[in-house]
C-alpha cells in the first residue's frame, strides 16, 4: 500500500507550509490563544486570503474544489503551528461545508456554499447536550415541532464551539417524538445565530482558549422549512459521513500538533546545555524523540489511508475512529514529553510545549471519547455493544 502524494498533493503541502510559516507563526498564534474569548478574527481573515474556507467546496459553489484529503492535509500544515486554533478553520468546515454538501438541496447549497468559500460566514455545531455527552441519542431533549411554514425548537446546547461569533448553527433536534429507534425522529436545522429565542453563553475551558465553546439556549426559535437540512426525521443517518469527516480533520489535527512537538522538542534538544553537553546527547531524550518520532509516522500511515477511503466514498467509519484514536493519543503522550524535554520552560506560558499540551487534550474527548471509538471498533469485529 503506498502512501505517497501525487505531485498535485505534494504541491499543495508545500505552498500551505510556506504559507503556515509566513502568515501564521508559532510566537503569533500563542498571543492569539492567550487572549480568551476573543476570537482572532484576524487570522479568519488570513485564512480567507489564502483561499481556506474554499477547500472542499465544489468550484460550482465557487470553492476550490478538492477532496477530504486536502482538507486533511491542509489541518496539518496549519495545526503544526495553530494547535487549537486550527479549528478557527476546522469547524466551519465540517458544520458549514460538509453539512451543507452532504445534506443540502441543490437550493441550499447555492445559497450557502458561495458564502462560505468566501469567508462571509462562519458555522459552528450545536449537537452535544449536557445530559448526554458522547450518548448523543441518548441524551436529545432539543425537539423541533412542526408549525406552519417551518418549526419550532426548544433546547439546550453545550461545547458549541465558535457558536458566539457564528452566523449559521448546525442545529440537531428531535422531531419525532414517537419514534420506535432513537436514531429515527431526528432532524437537523441551519439555525441563523440572531434568530429571536436564541442565547449564547462562552464557557471557559483549559485550551483553545481564544474560540469560545458556548451553552446554546433555544427557546421558541422559528426555524423556516427552507433551513431544514435533508429530509425531516432523518437527520442521523444523513450525519454520519459528516461525523466521519470530523473524526479524520481531528486526527489530522492531532498529527499536526505532534509535528510541532517535534519540531519544538529538536530544537530545544541542540541548542539546551546541561552538564557540559547538549542534551540532546542524553539516551533518555532520544528514547522520547524516537517514541514520538515512530508515533508521527504511525499517525500519518492512518490519516492518509482513511483519507483515501473518504475521498473514495468508500466505507471509512471505523478506519476514521482508528485514525482519530491513535493520533489524539500520541499527541498528547508526545506533547507531555515534550515538556518534560524543556524541563520548567515546557510549563511556561512563553513556549508552545504547554498549549500544544492542553489543546491535545480536548480532542481525545471529541468529537466522540475514545472510549466509544474502540467500543466500536471492536463491534466490528463481532463483540456485542456495550452501551
Amino acid at each position: 500500500m503506498s502512501m505517497d502524494l501525487s505531485e498535485e498533493d505534494q504541491l499543495f503541502v508545500d505552498v500551505t507550509r510556506k504559507w503556515v510559516d509566513k502568515e501564521c507563526p508559532k510566537d503569533w498564534c500563542r498571543q492569539l490563544e492567550q487572549q480568551e474569548h476573543v476570537f482572532p478574527h484576524e487570522l479568519w481573515d488570513k485564512l480567507v486570503e489564502f483561499g481556506a474556507h474554499g477547500i472542499g467546496v465544489p468550484e460550482e459553489y465557487g470553492g476550490q474544489g478538492g477532496t477530504i484529503l486536502n482538507q486533511t492535509l491542509f489541518a496539518r500544515e496549519f495545526s503544526r503551528t495553530a494547535a487549537g486554533l486550527s479549528w478557527v478553520w476546522g469547524v466551519t468546515s465540517f458544520s458549514g461545508t460538509k453539512a451543507v454538501n452532504f445534506c443540502g438541496s441543490e437550493a441550499q447549497k447555492q445559497a450557502f456554499l458561495p458564502r462560505i468559500a468566501s469567508g462571509e460566514l462562519k458555522t459552528a455545531m450545536s449537537f452535544t447536550e449536557a445530559g448526554g455527552g458522547t450518548d448523543l441519542l441518548g441524551g436529545m431533549k432539543t425537539r423541533g415541532d412542526k408549525v406552519d411554514g417551518g418549526w419550532v425548537l426548544n433546547g439546550e446546547k453545550i461545547w458549541s464551539t465558535g457558536a458566539d461569533v457564528a452566523d449559521y448553527l448546525l442545529v440537531m433536534a428531535r422531531t419525532d417524538m414517537k419514534a420506535a429507534k432513537r436514531s429515527d425522529g431526528i432532524s437537523i436545522f441551519f439555525v441563523p445565530r440572531s434568530s429571536k429565542g436564541i442565547t449564547v453563553t462562552p464557557l471557559a475551558k483549559l485550551g483553545m482558549r481564544a474560540m469560545s465553546s458556548c451553552t446554546v439556549l433555544m427557546e421558541d426559535v422559528f426555524v423556516p422549512d427552507e433551513l431544514l437540512l435533508g429530509e425531516p426525521n432523518r437527520g442521523w443517518y444523513q450525519s454520519t459521513r459528516t461525523l466521519n469527516n470530523e473524526r479524520l480533520v481531528n486526527a489530522a489535527t492531532c498529527l499536526g500538533m505532534l509535528d510541532g512537538v517535534i519540531e519544538d522538542a529538536v530544537a530545544h534538544m541542540q541548542s539546551r546545555r546541561a552538564f557540559g553537553q547538549p542534551i540532546g546527547q542524553f539516551q533518555i531524550l532520544q528514547h522520547y524523540l524516537a517514541d514520538m518520532a515512530m508515533w508521527q509516522k504511525q499517525g500519518e500511515l492512518m490519516v492518509l489511508h482513511t483519507a483515501r477511503l473518504q475521498a473514495e466514498d468508500r466505507p471509512s467509519a471505523i478506519e476514521s475512529g482508528m485514525a482519530k484514536v491513535l493520533c489524539s493519543d500520541y499527541v498528547s503522550k508526545a506533547a507531555d514529553l515534550g515538556i518534560q524535554i524543556l524541563g520548567g520552560m515546557g510549563y511556561s506560558a512563553e513556549t508552545d510545549m504547554q498549549r500544544y499540551w492542553r489543546d491535545s487534550r480536548l480532542l481525545r474527548l471529541g468529537p466522540i471519547s475514545n472510549e466509544m471509538a474502540k467500543n466500536m471498533i471492536a463491534e466490528s469485529y463481532g463483540m456485542p455493544r456495550s452501551f
